[in-house]
């Protein structure tokens, strides 16, 4: 046992040479999704869904839930709901709109070359530098209601053991706003956060934090980080939980 030790560590030393690391699979955020795996979810609440890549990966994690997609850019929810149709299971449902702290129909910023970073938010020059394909827009109306709303207005009450997930380009806090009710009832949520300035007028991670915290939620660590070149932090996958 001790000589297989030694060769795992002098396995790992050299695999750190080249930039990368050895971990456990248990330990491993996309296996354990930092120990919300071992929650009893039952709904989960998937804003800014895109195209199903999160729906898809929470649907292995958590097999008893019912997932609830919401995403607002037409082409995108095309592509969800054409997946959700051939996965032919009754615990998917998805909804072409997006969800804020109004109802109405709004202008969004639709990124024609990457989807899953349009936003009601305008992008910064610091955006258009570190992505250059967010510079092609066009300018698209959706409709726009509250999860309150959505969710008052369902057929059968949520259960309790919610999931929450928001990525929606820095307008976390509006969904916030307009989800309160929701999100007292959930156990847990996800928020991507933007650290650097993406979008004018983003929700920063201390306005975040301070709603959150006022519904009973305390900061968990993070699901996923993305870097810049430099090594700092762009935004990251945020975990509260109650």
């Amino acid at each position: 046992m001790k000589h297989l030790i030694k060769k795992i560590k002098k396995g790992k030393k050299i695999f750190n040479l080249i930039g990368l690391d050895i971990i456990k699979i248990a330990k491993s955020p996309k296996y354990s999704f930092l120990g919300l795996k071992n929650l009893p979810i039952k709904t989960i609440i998937d804003v800014g869904a895109n195209k199903g890549q999160f729906a898809k990966r929470a649907a292995d994690i958590f097999p008893d839930a019912h997932i609830y997609s919401f995403e607002p850019v037409p082409r995108a929810y095309k592509i969800l709901d054409e997946w959700i149709k051939q996965a032919k299971e009754k615990r998917f449902t998805a909804y072409n709109l997006a969800l804020g702290e109004n109802e109405g129909t709004v202008e969004m910023f639709d990124h024609i070359g990457h989807s899953s970073s349009s936003s009601f938010l305008k992008t910064t020059k610091v955006s258009e530098s570190m992505y250059p394909f967010t510079k092609k827009q066009e300018s698209i109306p959706v409709k726009l209601t509250t999860l309150d709303n959505w969710s008052k207005n369902l057929h059968s009450q949520l259960p309790n053991d919610i999931l929450i997930k928001l990525d929606v380009q820095g307008y976390e806090d509006r969904v916030i706003k307009g989800g309160s009710e929701t999100f007292n009832m959930a156990k847990t949520c996800i928020l991507e956060v933007c650290l650097d300035k993406l979008y004018e007028n983003q929700a920063t991670f201390k306005q975040l934090s301070d709603l959150l915290y006022n519904l009973g939620y305390r900061y968990a660590g993070n699901l996923e980080q993305s870097y810049a070149e430099d090594g700092h932090v762009i935004f990251i996958d945020a975990i509260f939980t109650k």
